[in-house]
């Protein structure tokens, strides 16, 4: 009896506590303007939890194996050495491209940050549904995971391209060096901005993340990554196939990436010429970049409240 009514007095204290508690309206935010900052201070309320995520992003693609992360450097390595000895010296692509291996890893380190960032993104939401139908938690913090992910990938990858670098090729010390964070901060947003679009519309629509597979593949062929910008200018003459192909956002990143740090790209049988005024179309790039991501997060803010049901 005695028990009874001390569990009786302990669940009356708690509806009573509770009751007093302020009410906090989450989930989705009203307005477009008022909602951003909203979610962005959400977010920022759990940027510890968003570290972890990242850690555990990170942790599981070695999962139980003996060197863990120290195999993020090799892949990169090899493909260096693929590019610079395979292609570059015995199927002569050096002849027409100098530093040929050094040009295609700059390209090839731009391209797999977008890539990640995409493809880990997409299916982020669909990948922590056991979390998200628990408890809330803005729920943009699973594709920032991702893409965190991808951040400390790449940043492996800069550093066996420095490596090449210097070992390869040489550094040339000029105000061009400024483009490289200036592409990396362009593809960063750009790629936030439509993973963060695609994690929502893939819980409603699966296909998407199918989608993403063949949009990667045709745009890595897009992108100048394995030939060089003057190829798509001797072939489009400047008609106005050239413009659309120059307004892809990662087309500018990775030729601005290119023109930092390729300290070969005025040698060699290809003559190679830039697109007219890269700094301004870059930044443009940037600008509509950040248009995007803004958009992006407020259709995600409008689809999340229904994530649950749908999960």
């Amino acid at each position: 009896m005695e028990s009874t009514t001390l569990e009786r007095q302990h669940k009356q204290e708690r509806e009573h506590h509770i009751a007093e508690l302020e009410f906090i309206d989450v989930g989705r935010k009203p307005g477009f303007f008022r909602g951003t900052s909203s979610s962005i201070a959400d977010i920022w309320h759990f940027r510890e939890l968003l570290g972890r995520l990242v850690r555990r992003e990170v942790k599981a693609r070695y999962k139980d194996s003996s060197l863990g992360i120290v195999w993020s450097l090799f892949r990169p390595l090899v493909q260096l050495l693929i590019y610079f000895f395979a292609i570059g010296k015995i199927l002569g692509a050096a002849k027409s491209v100098p530093d040929y291996a050094i040009f295609v890893f700059i390209g090839l380190s731009v391209w797999t940050l977008y890539a990640e960032t995409i493809t880990g993104s997409t299916i982020s939401i669909l990948n922590n549904s056991g979390l998200i139908k628990k408890v809330y938690l803005p729920r943009e913090i699973f594709p920032l995971a991702s893409i965190g992910s991808a951040l400390v990938n790449f940043g492996v990858q800069l550093v066996v391209l420095l490596l090449g670098i210097l070992f390869l090729s040489h550094f040339r010390v000029s105000w061009e060096l400024l483009l490289a964070p200036a592409a990396f901060i362009t593809i960063l947003t750009f790629g936030t901005a439509v993973g963060l679009l695609l994690s929502a519309l893939n819980v409603y629509l699966r296909d998407v993340q199918h989608f993403v597979e063949i949009y990667l593949i045709v745009f890595f062929w897009v992108s100048p990554i394995v030939y060089p910008i003057t190829a798509v200018q001797n072939a489009l003459h400047g008609n106005w196939l050239e413009q659309i192909y120059l307004a892809n956002p990662v087309t500018m990143a990775v030729v601005a990436m290119q023109k930092a740090l390729w300290a070969s790209g005025s040698t060699g049988s290809i003559q190679q010429s830039w697109p007219d005024n890269l700094e301004l179309r870059l930044l443009i790039v940037f600008l509509a970049s950040v248009l995007l991501l803004w958009i992006s997060q407020r259709v995600f803010s409008r689809l999340q409240g229904n994530f649950a049901q749908e999960l």
